[in-house]
């Protein structure tokens, strides 16, 4: 029994971050960042574009969202630096005290479980397109001609692909396969820019729509704005940069500027192509998954969904341990207040809360069926990691240091104006996501 005791207090005080190992250098620390940010929003990217109102204001809100991104990044390292904590969460608890580190938690949580949910509604789109692909290359016949077929539904697919697949992979405590899915998923979004550019500039030219270089200047403040819960999904990266601050050889604050800055204009990069071409290419009549408004015939394109499919798949288990860790840890040291904590104990408690996790991202997904409503929720809740709590925590790190009182007044200034300006966006991106999705069920 001492054995075992001591066994579950290693466990349950094992630190959540390994920062003695072998430190990362500038160009793993950029690439890890990238990884982090480019993923599934660059599918919607096109279609955020065209609701900004074309290419003109798209990039403005780009621009603009950038100072505040970089921002909220450089903020966040120079917090971990002084707190000493090397996770989101334990950063915000230190520095700006319990409550709102208990806030800051479940704001965690449920920004990961939206994202799961936003990573099925996207495998289930492209096995729909896949199938539908499929069916064309072998019969001949257009897509609006294949018959239904239950077996053929892409959400009898999904939840076989759940079933078999996320399930299995997303149950084990330690999740190994990490390690390879960071250059699947930056080749994935990389192949998918590529490709809609090349597809843009080989089109025949009977097909070459010019609206939308016409359009591009004309748009509203309402439109504008519109797209920045989807500039917020697409260059989150904010909840894993402590992670790869703490773990960096050179943690000076100049050098986690550079990278910051680094990180953010290459995926500005990336992330401005795909939504150029891709809107030029359709107009106004972008799918909000890119990959849906093409042919099915394309292999080029089909080869993309079937990059962009698996490495969402061996990316979500992440996802899953992520923020299954957040509400087991406190399970494990509630239980172990009272009695050891069990491995098989520990274990039943895993396996509860990854069929749980599953099982209703899968529902939700089944009934959202598309993945524009489903990032509008995502992307408000993103502005709490992205304006809110950094700039929470330059205020409250402005307090404790000791810098000059124009100094201190501008800062506390800046924390303040990025702190309203990520409540605003929550509440506004995010009440009209939610009126959305409930009058569409």
């Amino acid at each position: 029994m001492e054995e075992l005791a001591k066994e579950s207090i290693s466990f349950l005080t094992k630190p959540s971050l390994d920062t003695n190992g072998p430190k990362l250098g500038s160009l793993g620390a950029v690439f890890i960042m990238l990884k982090s940010a480019l993923g599934a929003g660059l599918l919607i990217f096109p279609w955020a574009f065209a609701k900004a109102g074309g290419i003109h204001s798209a990039v403005t809100v780009e621009m603009i969202s950038l100072v505040f991104l970089i921002s909220g990044l450089v903020i966040l390292g120079y917090s971990s630096s002084i707190s000493g904590q090397n996770t989101y969460q334990a950063v915000v608890r230190d520095v700006c005290g319990p409550a709102i580190g208990k806030l800051c938690e479940i704001c965690y949580v449920f920004n990961l479980f939206i994202i799961s949910v936003a990573f099925l509604v996207i495998v289930a789109d492209q096995l729909q397109k896949l199938c539908l692909s499929m069916h064309e290359l072998i019969t001949g016949l257009p897509e609006s001609e294949m018959p239904y077929r239950w077996y053929t539904d892409q959400r009898f697919a999904l939840f076989l692909l759940c079933l078999f697949f996320i399930f299995p992979l997303s149950v084990p405590k330690e999740i190994s396969i990490q390690k390879y899915t960071s250059v699947l998923g930056t080749f994935a979004a990389t192949y998918l820019t590529v490709a809609i550019a090349v597809k843009y500039h080989t089109r025949p030219v009977h097909e070459i729509n010019l609206s939308p270089l016409y359009n591009s200047g004309v748009s509203s403040w309402a439109s504008m704005f519109s797209v920045i819960p989807t500039i917020c999904f697409g260059f989150q990266c904010h909840e894993a940069c402590i992670a790869v601050y703490s773990s960096m050889e050179n943690r000076k604050l100049s050098h986690w500027v550079f990278i910051s800055v680094v990180s953010m204009l290459i995926c500005l990069l990336i992330y401005s192509l795909t939504g150029v071409f891709g809107y030029l290419t359709f107009g106004k009549n972008v799918a909000p998954d890119i990959l849906m408004s093409y042919s099915g015939g394309d292999v080029t394109m089909i080869i993309a969904r079937l990059l962009f499919g698996i490495s969402i798949i061996t990316i979500y288990p992440i996802i899953v341990l992520l923020g299954r860790s957040v509400i087991q840890d406190p399970l494990l040291r509630q239980r172990h207040k009272h009695t050891a904590v069990t491995e098989s104990y520990e274990s039943r408690t895993r396996v509860a809360l990854t069929t749980a996790w599953v099982t209703v991202a899968l529902l939700i997904a089944v009934f959202v069926p598309d993945i524009s409503k489903v990032i509008s929720v995502v992307g408000g809740v993103s502005a709490f990691f992205i304006f809110v709590f950094p700039g929470l925590c330059l205020i409250f790190v402005v307090q404790s240091e000791s810098v000059s009182r124009t100094m201190r007044y501008l800062l506390v200034a800046w924390g303040m104006i990025t702190l309203l300006c990520g409540t605003y966006i929550f509440g506004h991106s995010t009440s009209i996501a939610i009126m959305h999705l409930l009058s569409e069920m």
